[in-house]
């Protein structure tokens, strides 16, 4: 069991630190030394079928890295990208996550998802990688997340959009050319080119 649980250990720092039961089990971690690990504290389960290594540093945005690692064809879109970004005062309360039209929706206890359906270039274009707390995390750009917010606007409230599209503007790195070509992509061009221009 020693063994076993040493060469679990070194298979979870190997990929980042946290991983689904399936991914260890197909690499050859019996169930017994998870369930062992787990309950000497070495393993901190963060969803169902999710771990991660207790000795790594307190997770950053736990909730962002969970849905990562379960729903690996989605996006972090909206709100909670918003938030990763800092590009409003709202607080999620849930994970927005964008999947696209055709794909099931997933079976997850935790956290709560808001799940938004994209199609074709809607859903590709803009996506960022960001590593976090181990895991490769999908989220959309800044540029794309307020054409997202535009689009959403029924969802979300014109309100947030507004606010993140001025907090945005006043970044020194702001690109307002790339948001308008995510919002062409989004169909929602006519809605923030005026907004543009009327916080200039």
């Amino acid at each position: 069991m020693a063994s076993g649980i040493a060469q679990a250990r070194q298979l979870f720092r190997q990929r980042g630190g946290a991983l689904r039961t399936k991914e260890a089990l197909a690499a050859g971690v019996h169930p017994r030394t998870l369930y062992a690990m787990h309950r000497n504290g070495e393993l901190e389960r963060l969803a169902r079928g999710l771990y991660r290594l207790a000795e790594l540093p307190t997770p950053t945005d736990p909730d962002l890295a969970t849905v990562a690692k379960r729903v690996p064809q989605g996006v972090i879109c909206l709100i909670s990208a918003l938030a990763h970004h800092g590009l409003t005062t709202q607080i999620p309360h849930v994970v927005d996550l964008a999947l696209p039209r055709t794909a099931r929706r997933p079976a997850l206890d935790y956290p709560p998802l808001r799940v938004f359906r994209f199609s074709g270039q809607a859903f590709e274009a803009g996506i960022e990688t960001h590593v976090m707390d181990g895991v490769a995390v999908r989220i959309y750009s800044p540029e794309k997340t307020l054409a997202d917010c535009f689009k959403f606007r029924n969802k979300i409230g014109l309100d947030v959009a507004i606010e993140a599209i001025r907090a945005y503007r006043a970044r020194r790195d702001a690109r307002l050319e790339r948001v308008l070509e995510y919002a062409r992509i989004c169909r929602v061009e006519k809605l923030v080119r005026p907004v543009l221009e009327a916080l200039a």
